[in-house]
């Protein structure tokens, strides 16, 4: 019978070849390690519509339910400084877009009908061959889509450029002459449409999943009118509003509202429902595998509605948190919104950052930075700021502008005058004539209560002047 032993020649080439095989697959893991250390990140850009700096219950909001943002601030950064820079949509989506202050775009007010445009001093739309964060995306290789709200043209302008114009390979919007949603199929439409949105989103990562991509995801919701959901109103049935559970001048706001409850609950309910969708795409990155290499930017457009306003009576109540001011105001509360950041292994997780000045016009370089894409000579008004997301807060290193040229809803001392410059822990407001100025210590005074002006006339007057050198470098 045929013996089996090996000799020791033998079975020392059979552990070689073994070991072989098992050092050949070790490298191709290591190899594919390093391949997804080395890709570039995806972006997901979810910007809201009209949500209060206070209204995410892990910004401290008593009464609303955000599982789904409160997980994503546990597993990234909270922002607590960060500035739009206007205090209505579309100058303000411009900025993101842009890098640029949008007065430079002639961009003021919202996009509205022709009319409304032409009495503003506006274009009909943000001219197409502006550069944007997608258009260097796009040139830097990445697959990128726009769902949701667009906004960067006026109404019932049918010739307005598509998303696609703007370096957007693929989208379906709002407030747009691109394709769209019929709304009134769903007499719910509102309170469906993050889902809807969250539904494209998924599709298009699901589809480009194996190479970067960048997907703006602009939501409807809060803005009015609201209508969420009997589902979505069962979880806030109960709800009775202390005033005394918030603070600075939202407190007396609120005691002032006309059917605090009511509003309050149609208000919650909305929010929740946004946060339920967007937790749903949170969820589908996890089992996609994308999570750990998808940075994602959670803001708002701008402060949250004033119930002043003709039909906001319920949207009306979201909180700009102890900041003084609501949309259209460049108080505080107008311009200052919530905002997190999480990319995991890179962004640091449950951090509160509360030092660093952080501005919508520093989107586009920054994000430009950490997708390793050029950023041409467009003179960007923002600074990278990739350092400060990356966990290293540091001063800013560029000032803030603001102009103001449309009214304030409700309450007077909601009305500043229509220029605003903050540098370091200044922020001063002033006239076009250099009169009526506001000198403010934000990081000791965030509620804008008391005018320094007379006691710092030197630092009032310095920031006086780049403000008026800003507003008069401006196109007419």
């Amino acid at each position: 019978m045929r013996s089996t032993r090996l000799t020791r020649r033998e079975a020392l080439r059979r552990i070689g070849l073994g070991l072989g095989a098992l050092t050949a697959s070790g490298a191709r893991t290591a190899r594919a390690a390093q391949t997804r250390k080395k890709r570039r990140p995806n972006f997901v850009f979810i910007l809201t519509d009209d949500l209060g700096w206070g209204d995410p219950k892990c910004f401290g909001h008593p009464y609303i339910k955000t599982p789904a943002l409160d997980r994503l601030a546990g597993q990234g950064t909270l922002l607590t400084q960060f500035y739009v820079n206007n205090p209505v949509c579309s100058p303000s989506r411009t900025a993101f877009m842009t890098g640029h202050f949008p007065a430079r775009h002639g961009v003021h007010q919202h996009f509205a009908r022709r009319e409304q445009n032409k009495q503003r001093g506006m274009p009909n739309w943000l001219a197409p061959d502006v550069t944007t964060v997608t258009d260097l995306l796009k040139r830097a290789g990445y697959a990128t889509a726009h769902f949701g709200k667009w906004h960067l043209c006026g109404g019932g302008i049918p010739e307005a450029p598509t998303p696609s114009a703007y370096g957007i390979d693929e989208h379906r919007t709002m407030n747009s002459s691109g394709p769209g949603w019929d709304v009134r199929k769903d007499p719910y439409f509102r309170a469906h449409s993050t889902g809807l949105f969250v539904d494209e989103t998924i599709r298009f990562v699901q589809k480009h999943r194996d190479r970067p991509f960048f997907v703006n995801l602009w939501t409807l919701v809060p803005h009015a009118t609201l209508k969420p959901t009997p589902e979505e109103l069962k979880a806030y049935e109960s709800l009775t509003v202390d005033t005394g559970a918030f603070k600075g001048s939202m407190r007396r706001y609120l005691s002032q509202a006309p059917k605090l409850d009511s509003q309050m609950k149609v208000y919650a309910a909305a929010v929740t429902g946004m946060d339920q969708a967007l937790g749903r795409l949170f969820a589908k990155l996890d089992e996609l595998g994308l999570a750990d290499n998808t940075l994602i930017f959670f803001t708002s457009d701008n402060g949250p509605e004033d119930y002043h306003v003709r039909n906001a009576r319920n949207a009306g109540v979201g909180s700009p948190g102890p900041f003084r001011g609501r949309k259209r105001s460049i108080y505080e509360g107008g311009v200052r919104t919530s905002c997190i950041v999480r990319w995991p292994g890179h962004v640091p997780a449950g951090r509160r950052d509360e030092e660093s000045v952080i501005t919508a016009v520093d989107f586009l370089p920054t994000v430009c930075r950490l997708a390793g894409a050029d950023v041409p000579a467009i003179q960007p008004d923002g600074e990278d700021v990739s350092d400060i997301l990356l966990g290293k807060p540091r001063p800013r290193r560029k000032p803030i502008f603001w102009e103001w040229r449309g009214g304030v809803a409700g309450d007077p001392a909601y009305r500043p005058p229509p220029l605003a410059i903050r540098e370091g822990k200044w922020k001063l407001l002033v006239g076009p004539d250099g009169s009526s100025r506001e000198l403010y210590d934000i990081p000791n005074d965030p509620a804008e209560k008391t005018n320094l002006a007379s006691k710092h006339p030197d630092v009032a007057r310095r920031l006086a002047e780049k403000v008026l050198a800003w507003k008069k470098a401006l196109p007419k």
